[in-house]
């Protein structure tokens, strides 16, 4: 339980009085400028209230308050603001940073130790509440995301050449969506979302289901009237997936949804189901479409071996499996080393 109060003054006198009425029911953590605060909110996890100097050298109040907003913590904190005579602009620039309350000088001890310890209590049960939610979203996203494996596990049964597929094809796309990331900021993704798009590939080829067993199966080229069938398994992953949007983060049923109708478009308008054109595709449904020709190229079929992985890179860039965002390419050839560890 946190159990420090982080006293934020350049008066030592302030200080001085606010630990000592404090003392008796707090660690008392001090600091003269918002640059030593800041650097005690950093390295203290038990602090449960800050009373925060606005005016101070260095680095005054408001600049902690923007820090902490930065850092999430002014949630998790509460913050009380020390003032004799500040404005009421002031003030109001600090609540609306997230300041609870304010310490007016001189100091009644008695009626300040009530207010702040009532704070800090409802800000610690609001914190374990919100620990409890986060430890039940976690529970019900794991149940998901098995029943997500369940599904995708399902179509593997299926597709006897699939394999462990769907497994690569997350690894893969985990490993190109953050060499995009990283390399393009127009594609930069933080790191959450990035993990909720490695979830939802799995469910790139959930449409299969949808498809008979003689085409998914056959060992041979399809024939022009077999492969216009197959093609439908990208939309009719789409009428599965509104069948079950409630399994799923609702985040992930949107990657998945998108994932599973456009891993198949080509950045020259000459894929399926929708001939989209460049970066009317998402780079979600991009990066799966790269990561699942690679796969494809590399694992072996019925009807064809597997390519060796520098034939299979080759093949990519000279265009033989369709056109891809260059960006993406880029990111692909440079992570070339962990890709074929992934093999």
């Amino acid at each position: 339980m946190n159990n420090a109060i982080l006293i934020v003054d350049d008066m030592e006198i302030n200080r001085v009085i606010l630990a000592e009425g404090f003392r008796d029911e707090y660690e008392i953590l001090e600091a003269e400028n918002g640059i030593q605060a800041i650097e005690l909110l950093n390295t203290n996890n038990n602090i449960a209230a800050v009373l925060l100097d606005l005016i101070m050298p260095e680095m005054d109040g408001m600049g902690v308050l923007k820090q902490m907003n930065e850092s999430g913590r002014i949630v998790h904190i509460p913050v009380f603001i020390i003032t004799a005579e500040s404005s009421e602009k002031m003030l109001m620039d600090a609540y609306n940073l997230g300041a609870v309350d304010v310490i007016n000088k001189p100091f009644m001890m008695n009626f300040l130790k009530c207010r702040i310890g009532n704070i800090i209590e409802l800000y610690r049960h609001r914190n374990d509440l919100e620990d409890i939610v986060n430890e039940q979203v976690e529970r019900l996203n794991k149940v998901n995301l098995s029943m997500v494996e369940t599904l995708a596990t399902l179509i593997e049964f299926r597709d006897c050449e699939s394999g462990e597929h769907v497994k690569r094809i997350c690894g893969l796309t985990e490993i190109l969506m953050t060499a995009v990331s990283e390399m393009y900021p127009e594609y930069y993704l933080p790191r959450h979302e990035i993990e909720k798009i490695v979830t939802a590939s799995i469910l790139h080829d959930v449409g299969k289901i949808a498809i008979s067993d003689s085409i998914l199966n056959k060992p041979g080229r399809l024939t022009k009237e077999e492969f216009e069938i197959m093609k439908q398994h990208t939309t009719k992953g789409c009428d599965i997936l509104t069948q079950i949007p409630d399994i799923m983060d609702n985040d992930i049923y949107n990657y998945s949804y998108d994932i599973a109708r456009h891993h198949h478009e080509r950045w020259d308008g000459r894929g399926y189901p929708d001939g989209l054109v460049g970066d009317d595709i998402s780079i979600w449904a991009q990066v799966v479409a790269i990561a699942d020709v690679y796969d494809a190229l590399v694992s072996p079929r019925v009807y064809k071996k597997a390519f060796d992985f520098e034939t299979a890179v080759k093949m990519i860039n000279d265009g033989e499996c369709g056109t891809f965002n260059p960006k993406v390419l880029n990111a692909f050839n440079a992570s070339a080393d962990k890709i074929r560890f992934k093999e």
